[in-house]
């Protein structure tokens, strides 16, 4: 019996953040995307996927998702048997980027959700190519689909979030570490510290693409994901 896949999609996205991979994924492995909108703290949300979750299964999460991928680790190590963490960041919110969720916060509850996402959030994820405009419009679909509430629910998870180093140093699954060579959110430093962190992980860096290179290079980063999941 092939291991079951659950994907953990960034904040503000839905399952169309990885409608490329779920494609090829599918024809092989069971495949669901996990839901972190309904609980505003991480510990919280990876306890809601490990109640929707198989027994165990392979568990790679993107951004915010791989916060919360982490967290589930953390909670239930015995039931993730791989694991895939793509454009995110093992490390405790900073100062600075705390003190400015309160603003955002603020203004998406007064119904401004649309001016925080285009002029503090989006332009910030994608490098320069041929289908930023549409990935981009994508991504504004998705977050404004799921609204002001989900927004704030995710900002103070993100905001109060736990450091996962010590995490991260007790696994031993196979474990991949990717992110997009442009990322200005998560940088490669970043992935370079996970891949230190995690005994025999593989690090993937993704060129021409930003914080999305599940969209912004699909076929590589599908991939990268496929030589995970055959990995044994």
């Amino acid at each position: 019996m092939t291991l079951p896949l659950v994907l953990l999609p960034g904040m503000m996205c839905d399952a169309r953040l990885f409608a490329p991979q779920i494609e090829v994924l599918s024809e092989r492995w069971d495949v669901t995307v996990g839901d972190i909108s309904g609980q505003q703290s991480m510990e919280a949300l990876a306890a809601a996927v490990l109640a929707d979750a198989p027994p165990v299964f392979a568990l790679g999460g993107l951004s915010m998702g791989g916060i919360v991928a982490m967290e589930v680790v953390r909670q239930a190590p015995d039931r993730v048997a791989k694991l895939a963490l793509l454009d995110t960041n093992p490390l405790a919110e900073v100062p600075e980027m705390q003190a400015r969720r309160g603003p955002q916060m603020d203004k998406a509850r007064a119904g401004h959700l649309d001016q925080v996402l285009r002029e503090e959030m989006k332009p910030n994820y994608l490098t320069q190519g041929p289908r930023r405009a549409a990935i981009l419009y994508l991504c504004m679909d998705m977050a404004l689909g799921l609204g002001p509430d989900v927004f704030v629910r995710q900002s103070i998870a993100l905001r109060d979030r736990p450091d996962q180093s010590d995490t991260l140093r007790g696994l031993s699954v196979p474990t991949l570490v990717l992110c997009g060579r442009d990322d200005r959110l998560c940088p490669v430093a970043r992935h370079d510290l996970m891949h230190a962190l995690v005994g025999g992980s593989t690090l993937e860096i993704i060129e021409g693409a930003g914080h999305l290179p599940t969209l912004e290079q699909p076929q590589q980063t599908t991939a990268a994901l496929l030589r995970w999941m055959e990995d044994a």
